[in-house]
C-alpha cells in the first residue's frame, strides 16, 4: 500500500501556523504546519519558500487558506514533483480587492505610522473579515483582532496586502496538474464571488460551499472543514 501523502498546511494572511488539533478527521495523515516567513514581498516569493519547504517530500497535498490558498495555487501551477492535490479555502487567483479606495489605502499603507497598526489597522482588517454568522458564536471580530495582534507584524501585513494586489495567475490555472478542492464560505465579504468563480472554471476543481460560514471558516468551523478535506482525499485514494 502506498504511503499517505503529507498534508502541508499553508497559513492565511495572518501568517499563524495551523492548530492541527482542531482537525481530528485529518489526524491519520502525516502533516506539516509552518508559519509564514516574514521576508517575502510577493506571492511568487512565498511560493519559492514553500517549494524549498516541500522539496524533500515524495508525496504531498497543499492545504491553503485565503492568502495561503493563493500561495498553494502559485506553486501548483509550476507542476512540482510530488504534488498530489490542492485544497483552497477563500482563495483567489488574482487581485481580490475590487474597491479602488481600499487598494489605494493598501498601496500607501507602508507610509502610515507603525503606532496606528494595532489600534486602527487591525480592527479595520477584522471588520473586513466579518461575517453575518459571527453572531452565532463560532468566531468574532474580537478573535480576529487577537489573531493578528499576536502573529502579524505591521511590515508583513502591508507586504502581504500589496502582494495580493499584484498577484495574477489566471492565465496559468489550466496548468494545474492535480485535483483541486475549493471550500467556499457562504458569506465572504473580503473575497468577491467573481474571484471564486475564476477558480470554479478550472477543470480539475470540485467545489463545496460551506453553509453558515464566513471568510474565517477554518477558524469558525474547523471540524466541518476537516471532514470535507478528509472526504475529498479519501475519494481520490490519497490516504
Amino acid at each position: 500500500m502506498a504511503k499517505a501523502p503529507t498534508l502541508v498546511f499553508i497559513p492565511c494572511f495572518s501568517g499563524a501556523p495551523w492548530d492541527l488539533s482542531l482537525f481530528p478527521d485529518l489526524a491519520q495523515w502525516p502533516a506539516l504546519a509552518p508559519a509564514l516567513p516574514e521576508g517575502p514581498m510577493t506571492i511568487a516569493a512565498y511560493a519559492d519558500w514553500l517549494a524549498r519547504f516541500v522539496d524533500e517530500l515524495a508525496s504531498y497535498v497543499l492545504v491553503g487558506d485565503s492568502f495561503g490558498a493563493a500561495i498553494a495555487l502559485e506553486l501548483a501551477t509550476r507542476q512540482p514533483a510530488g504534488l498530489q492535490a490542492v485544497v483552497a479555502s477563500g482563495g483567489f487567483a488574482s487581485n481580490p480587492i475590487a474597491k479602488r479606495w481600499l487598494a489605494a489605502v493598501i498601496r500607501h499603507g507602508r507610509q502610515l505610522p507603525t503606532a496606528i497598526y494595532s489600534p486602527l489597522v487591525v480592527p479595520f482588517h477584522a471588520w473586513l473579515l466579518r461575517s453575518r454568522f459571527d453572531r452565532d458564536g463560532h468566531w468574532s471580530m474580537r478573535a480576529t483582532r487577537r489573531l493578528f495582534r499576536r502573529h502579524t507584524r505591521a511590515a508583513s501585513y502591508w507586504a502581504r496586502a500589496n502582494a495580493a494586489l499584484d498577484f495574477d495567475i489566471s492565465a496559468r490555472l489550466g496548468q494545474l496538474p492535480v485535483p483541486l478542492l475549493l471550500l467556499t464560505p457562504e458569506d465572504d465579504r473580503l473575497i468577491p464571488d467573481a474571484a471564486a468563480n475564476t477558480l470554479r472554471q478550472i477543470p480539475c476543481a470540485t467545489e463545496v460551499r460551506m453553509g453558515g460560514t464566513g471568510h474565517m471558516l477554518r477558524y469558525s468551523h474547523p471540524q466541518a472543514y476537516g471532514r470535507e478535506v478528509a472526504a475529498f482525499l479519501k475519494a481520490r485514494g490519497l490516504h
